[in-house]
């Protein structure tokens, strides 16, 4: 009798799990969640590029074309454009995913803290910080009566909250990475014309 009870107890918990399970599944693909590593690497990678290109580096293009001709008026302007560079990574990403307006609008603040924290490296933790930010704010978007007060509360918390606790980390392994990499580069041609020289004394 005790066997029993206890293989009907299992059979409910299984039961109860599965249905859970389906319950979960359903909820995320009404609220437009895909968890790919397409989704993340190259759809939201692909439009955080295009969002760097129509800030930091179109406003560098406008910044150095003032600087030549001495329009001070483009100089301003290209300095503005540079300066919108997390918000527009941020919102980039956030367009990506298919995030209902206020997750989207609500990325603009997200994109600036972790942009501003992350350093040399922020665009790496805009990207991290703007997709966690993003999933979390879909996920209660449209479920409460105050949907205009929770939404945007959850994805600012959520987002200024990873980048005060991971922006500067992963900003400064980025710069770790880059610096490598130059050093890198730096010591290939000399270790390549040394080989070169070696190769040539040889008989």
């Amino acid at each position: 009798m005790m066997v029993m009870q206890l293989l009907l107890h299992s059979e409910r918990v299984k039961t109860e799990r599965q249905i859970l399970y389906v319950k979960c599944k359903r909820f995320l693909k009404t609220q437009g969640h895909r968890h790919h590593p397409q989704r993340y690497l190259i759809e939201a990678l692909g439009a955080m590029a295009q969002g760097l290109f129509a800030s930091l580096l179109i406003g560098t293009i406008i910044k150095t074309l003032g600087q030549q001709t001495g329009l001070e008026t483009l100089v301003d302007l290209g300095g503005y454009a540079s300066a919108m560079s997390g918000p527009a990574m941020a919102v980039a990403i956030g367009w990506a995913l298919h995030c209902p307006p206020l997750v989207l609008f609500s990325l603009v603040t997200v994109g600036y803290s972790s942009n501003a924290l992350g350093g040399a490296g922020g665009p790496l933790a805009v990207l991290i910080i703007a997709i966690v930010a993003a999933e979390l704010g879909k996920a209660v978007s449209k479920e409460t009566r105050v949907d205009i007060l929770v939404t945007p509360l959850v994805t600012i918390f959520a987002g200024v909250g990873l980048s005060m606790l991971i922006a500067a980390p992963i900003g400064a392994a980025a710069s770790q990475v880059g610096t490598l990499i130059m050093w890198a580069t730096e010591q290939a041609p000399s270790s390549w014309a040394s080989s070169s020289r070696s190769s040539w004394a040889s008989p």
